[in-house]
């Protein structure tokens, strides 16, 4: 998948990544990284708000999960299931958030199960990073599920 088409796929379908002001600058297998301006994700101590910090890293685990199953054609619906995020520095500018996944068996793991069982678990883990430097940390579980929608179950967090 394209930077520009994640990007307009967020924008479209998650308005809080437009709002954010979300650019994708890399999707790749390793990967994908995202950026964000300080501007509209600032707190009351002109730094990054924590939670826009969580929601880009959050945003940098799915676009990967996301992007890479619709590379290989698998259409899944993809939610986090449950997170962590640790805020080692405050962030007083531009920020970005990469992501990966720790070893190709990891991902290997979560197709064969996807594929059997039309669902599947992968962590997913993303540095926050503020001008060349570590700032955060984030760990993250999703979900895939195969066949799932939004009208069958009434919802779902994406």
């Amino acid at each position: 998948m394209e930077p520009k088409a994640l990007q307009q796929y967020l924008h479209d379908h998650i308005p809080l990544s437009a709002a954010m002001q979300v650019e994708v600058l890399a999707v790749n297998e390793e990967g994908v990284t995202l950026k964000a301006p300080l501007g509209p994700n600032i707190n009351h101590r002109d730094t990054v708000f924590g939670g826009s910090a969580s929601a880009l890293a959050i945003l940098a685990g799915w676009s990967l999960v996301h992007s890479r199953l619709r590379e290989l054609g698998i259409e899944s619906r993809v939610v986090i299931q449950k997170n962590t995020m640790h805020h080692d520095l405050p962030v007083p500018g531009e920020f970005s958030a990469r992501s990966f996944v720790d070893g190709k068996e990891r991902w290997a793991r979560f197709l064969r199960a996807l594929e059997r069982k039309g669902r599947a678990r992968v962590v997913v883990s993303a540095t926050l990073e503020h001008g060349g430097a570590v700032v955060g940390r984030f760990s993250g579980q999703f979900v895939a599920l195969d066949g799932w929608s939004t009208e069958a179950t009434g919802g779902g967090s994406g």
